[in-house]
């Protein structure tokens, strides 16, 4: 089965989620009937992941988790390594996606030098998927190039209403690759936009349960986060919210191409 039929289209995000209070938001998203944990080697989360998804007594194949490899691994003979690491620190045998967590910042080393050495992890089976995030058309060009038609399911991008991605978003529907939001919910600033607060009033609910339903209607996926288990359940509750066609054209009209998380280092965005 490709990465679309397996992945729920609803996660919970993990940056942030430290310590014990960490492990108890987790585990409260789990509890709350979320079964897609995302992570990264940056989030310093991994473990917190793995004691709360063993503390839920959830089978292992209940729960999709997704970790992604720090720019710091991309060095040669470091990739694998950095994943089984990952891998230890989650309490896990396989997890089922791996992203290249930002392309080598300022394109400081050929994408194909960290690119190969995961495929190769895929290949042993020390994740079922594989993906990217924050890339460009131009990247993924390069990264299916290198990979071959097929292997690159996912890319993780900044996504919301302020920030469509529309060009970005419609290539990677093109070519099969998922793509999951991050800042689904724009870091809580969609209040301050009337026209989804008009809309969010008529539905009696937030905007942020808009955004998170906008993007679950488009396809995509979403991993918003928080450390309060009222807003981890409001988040969850998007899923029952059902757009009409008129009111997804209207949030299309609300893109503002306002991206929060810009390094400059980073790439040429599209």
């Amino acid at each position: 089965m490709n990465l679309q039929e397996v992945m729920p289209r609803l996660g919970f995000g993990t940056y942030g989620r430290w310590k014990e209070e960490g492990v108890e938001a987790i585990l409260a998203a789990l509890e709350i009937g979320y079964r897609h944990l995302d992570t990264a080697q940056t989030y310093d989360t991994e473990s917190q992941v793995g004691t709360a998804l063993r503390r839920s007594g959830l089978a292992r194949g209940e729960v999709f988790l997704t970790t992604k490899i720090s720019t710091e691994n991309y060095g040669e003979g470091k990739v694998v390594p950095s994943l089984e690491a990952s891998l230890s620190n989650l309490g896990i045998d396989q997890v089922d996606l791996t992203l290249l967590h930002w392309p080598s910042p300022n394109g400081a080393q050929p994408l194909a030098t960290y690119l190969e050495p995961l495929l190769d992890a895929q290949d042993r089976g020390l994740t079922r998927y594989i993906g990217v995030s924050n890339f460009t058309i131009a990247l993924l060009d390069e990264a299916r190039s290198v990979a071959g038609e097929g292997r690159i399911a996912n890319n993780q991008v900044e996504l919301n209403p302020f920030i469509q991605n529309k060009k970005l978003a419609n290539y990677c529907a093109e070519h099969g690759i998922l793509v999951t939001c991050y800042q689904p919910i724009a870091h809580g600033r969609l209040g301050e936009d009337p026209v989804l607060v008009d809309m969010a009033n008529r539905y009696s609910t937030t905007p942020e349960q808009l955004a998170l339903a906008f993007e679950l209607a488009k396809g995509y996926a979403a991993i918003p986060t928080s450390g309060k288990v009222e807003r981890i359940r409001s988040n969850f509750a998007a899923q029952q919210l059902n757009l009409t066609p008129e009111d997804i054209s209207l949030i299309e009209t609300r893109d503002r191409n306002l991206r929060a998380i810009a390094p400059d280092w980073g790439p040429d965005w599209d």
